[in-house]
């Protein structure tokens, strides 16, 4: 009962805030969305219909309230080869395996992955897509004339001052609808929406694809549609944690995914190209007070009337506003502390984000950036990790007891036989696992490989202070006579 209660005030929770702030989102929506287009090789009816799908079905079906999805990069440079070398048939149904896929990593609750993504990696990712975000918007400031720049400018002007005096409509929509009054009754030679590409004038319909379902199909389309849908997963469980960390509150990951997956479904059914979280629309969104459902739905929703219902009137916003919109969610993502931390904090954190960051904006491939991220986190913890194990030696008469402490596990394991002195001339040698934990089979080989050693030397080996854990490691390889509790 409680959770339907939650999930009710989710959708009613400040209602005019909600629709204000989605509104904001869909016109960021807009450029980003027909610009991806272009590099998947689809129209941009497809992805525009593509996202009107995915933030209408996930605002029921998803797990985090407040975020927008839609037809992502990421994504969009996964499907490109297929949609280039086989058509765009095969991408339809390799949005609906996607889909499929999505679903079945949600139900095998795979979103706990995002638990080895560090602090360092997640910033260093939003900070990647707040540069790709402005670097996408540079093409529209080439080879303009100085009209568009200076609509750009009084467009910032509005987003960030009129706030600090009016702040019942979100300033970028006045923005938007302010410089496109400019532009209708004073026209001037600036780009509109109108010259991104044929925007579309009808209501998406039910498709199937076209192809034979064989399984020369499927082994081409399999690897794309696994690609995808790993992509799409990660970069929405990625903007999750963001909206998280922003709202302080927390989401239901593993419903993200299913939710996810089934809205892909629905996208591939209604001819569109595969998706995920947006996290640059989604800051907007959280900027301007949306937080439930009702402002992810709003996004698609107004989305679609714009292209069906106002399709002419949307084709004359002048692009110099949408940049201007860009511009301020890319330095509302930004994480400007990030700058001071990299002084503040360890250098191989610091290491790490930055390297995340050049990963992503170097090949524009957010998930290639989050892996490389997540393998630097790895290593170095490995490798601060191993320098922790100490072993020390103490004589006794003829016993010669090691200490050995720390977590030995394939980095640190051959500390162990190199700090061992096999010529000594005690007749018994301790190890002193008290302090120790062994964590996988390369460190009981190094056991093993030192034990074995010594007893080549006629030395009597003595392990002491095994607990149960380390007890079925060592027995699997070592005799019972050589371990002591």
């Amino acid at each position: 009962m409680a959770s339907a209660t939650s999930y009710v005030q989710e959708w009613t929770q400040r209602p005019v805030k909600e629709i204000l702030a989605g509104m904001v989102g869909t016109f960021a929506l807009i450029p980003e969305v027909i610009a991806f287009s272009y590099i998947a090789g689809v129209s941009p009816a497809v992805s525009l219909f593509a996202s009107f799908v995915i933030s209408v079905s996930i605002a029921f079906l998803g797990g985090r309230p407040g975020m927008i999805s839609g037809g992502a990069g990421s994504v969009a440079l996964v499907m490109a080869p297929l949609v280039h070398t086989h058509g765009v048939q095969y991408m339809l149904l390799a949005t609906l395996m996607a889909g499929a896929f999505q679903v079945i990593f949600g139900l095998c609750k795979l979103q706990s992955v995002m638990r080895f993504v560090s602090s360092e990696v997640r910033t260093g990712f939003v900070n990647a897509l707040a540069i790709l975000i402005f670097s996408a918007q540079v093409p529209q400031m080439l080879g303009v004339t100085w009209h568009t720049y200076l609509l750009i400018a009084i467009g910032l002007v509005i987003i960030y001052l009129v706030p600090r005096v009016f702040s019942a409509i979100p300033s970028p929509l006045i923005c938007i609808i302010a410089l496109t009054a400019i532009t209708v009754f004073h026209p001037m030679p600036v780009r509109t929406v109108a010259d991104l590409g044929e925007l579309p004038t009808g209501l998406p319909h039910l498709t199937l694809p076209h192809i034979p379902l064989t399984w020369q199909t499927i082994s081409v389309i399999f690897p794309y549609a696994l690609a995808a849908a790993a992509v799409g997963l990660l970069e929405s469980l990625m903007t999750a944690s963001v909206v998280d960390d922003m709202t302080d509150t927390h989401g239901k990951p593993q419903r993200e995914c299913t939710g996810l997956g089934l809205s892909n479904i629905f996208v591939g059914l209604f001819g569109g190209i595969a998706g995920c979280g947006m996290i640059g629309q989604t800051v907007g969104n959280l900027r301007y007070g949306g937080r439930g459902r009702l402002s992810t739905f709003t996004a698609g929703a107004f989305l679609l009337l714009l292209m069906v219902a106002l399709h002419s009137w949307i084709a004359r916003v002048p692009m110099a506003a949408l940049v201007a919109v860009m511009i301020m969610v890319s330095i509302s993502t930004f994480a400007w502390d990030s700058l001071s931390g990299l002084i503040r904090q360890p250098k191989l954190s610091s290491f790490v984000m930055i390297a995340t960051v050049i990963v992503v904006v170097l090949t524009h491939d957010l998930a290639a950036g989050v892996v490389v991220g997540v393998l630097l986190s790895g290593v170095f913890f490995a490798w601060r990790t191993a320098k922790l194990v100490q072993v020390t030696p103490a004589r006794d008469g003829g016993v010669l007891t090691y200490s050995i402490s720390g977590e030995v596990f394939f980095a640190s394991a051959d500390l162990i036989p190199s700090s061992v002195d096999y010529l000594t001339d005690a007749p018994t040698v301790v190890f002193d696992l008290t302090h120790a934990r062994f964590w996988d089979v390369t460190s009981v080989q190094a056991m093993e490989k030192t034990i074995d050693k010594l007893r080549r030397h006629d030395r009597k080996v003595i392990i002491e202070g095994l607990n149960a854990l380390h007890h079925s490691i060592f027995n699997k390889q070592s005799d019972e006579q050589t371990l002591r509790t």
